[in-house]
């Protein structure tokens, strides 16, 4: 019998279909596209018509959940009275930890003896939707609420990713990269290869001319890292590029030896700021120890 509730958000880019099985509650995070108001569904035929309207020049927005719309999402919730297990998205992308923590203030004042456990992934998209899995197994493995919250915090930092596009336009357009960096990458054929860092914040690691030197690239970068790929399942995930993710992650499973790979589509809300043209490899390595630079 599961001794606690865990919950995320639909940014942790997993089928809704996984979720439901693994009995993960998810927040579904609203987004605007041409002026119409969405909820994330995590259905991939959705993300699907959502890349191809970012195509056609839409330009989405999304909001990070406020105080109240946790309030909303926890409360149902607590009349189970059980401990809820809430992983986020990582505080240096967005202010969704800090609203959590505002909300848990709030609802102790209402409901004194719930206990809600919010986890700052210091991850984006599959990286905390990992986390999430790793508290359902934990959850159904009968380890307490306080051991799971301890194990998800000492091992984030051991989930490391690594992104890439040969498109920066929708980049650009969400104000992450100049205009002046767009149009060099596109004239030089330059893939930038991004990552995060230890507190969560999404940087250049590098920048590689050519799709196939940077798929090499990122293969080396793999191996430097990676900790028993044969213990564990590789994620990959995509913004409507599933062939050319297949191919990527086919060649890293072969490469190293992953025991499986995962694929999934980037939602709305990475998705938003990415558009179409990116991929990205999440697995467990080494730990993540770099701090974006000083501005």
């Amino acid at each position: 019998m599961a001794n606690y509730i865990v919950t995320t958000d639909s940014g942790c880019d997993l089928p809704y279909s996984l979720l439901q099985e693994r009995e993960i509650i998810p927040f579904p995070i609203r987004y605007e596209l041409d002026g119409k108001v969405f909820e994330d569904t995590m259905l991939h035929e959705d993300c699907k018509k959502f890349y191809d309207g970012m195509r056609r020049g839409a330009v989405p927005k999304t909001s990070q959940i406020n105080i109240m719309e946790f309030v909303d999402f926890w409360r149902p919730l607590a009349v189970r009275g059980l401990p809820i297990v809430h992983i986020c998205l990582g505080s240096g992308i967005s202010g969704t930890y800090a609203n959590g923590l505002s909300a848990v203030e709030l609802l102790k004042e209402q409901l004194p003896e719930l206990e809600i456990f919010l986890v700052d992934s210091t991850l984006a998209s599959v990286g905390y939707g990992m986390l999430s899995l790793m508290a359902a197994d934990m959850r159904d493995k009968g380890i307490t609420v306080e051991e799971c919250v301890r194990q998800l915090n000492e091992r984030k930092a051991e989930i490391n990713t690594y992104y890439t596009t040969s498109d920066l336009t929708y980049l650009y357009r969400s104000g992450r990269v100049s205009r002046t960096g767009m149009m060099i990458a596109h004239a030089l054929n330059i893939n930038p290869i991004l990552n995060l860092d230890l507190e969560g914040h999404l940087i250049v690691q590098e920048k590689v001319r050519g799709k196939k030197n940077t798929i090499k690239r990122i293969h080396e970068i793999i191996g430097e890292l990676v900790v028993d790929p044969e213990q564990q399942v590789l994620y990959i995930c995509h913004s409507d590029i599933p062939e050319e993710a297949m191919e990527f992650g086919e060649g890293i499973k072969k490469r190293f030896g992953f025991k499986d790979v995962y694929y999934t589509y980037i939602g709305t809300t990475i998705g938003s700021h990415a558009g179409p043209g990116l991929m990205a490899a999440f697995f467990f390595g080494k730990p993540r120890t770099m701090k974006r630079p000083k501005d």
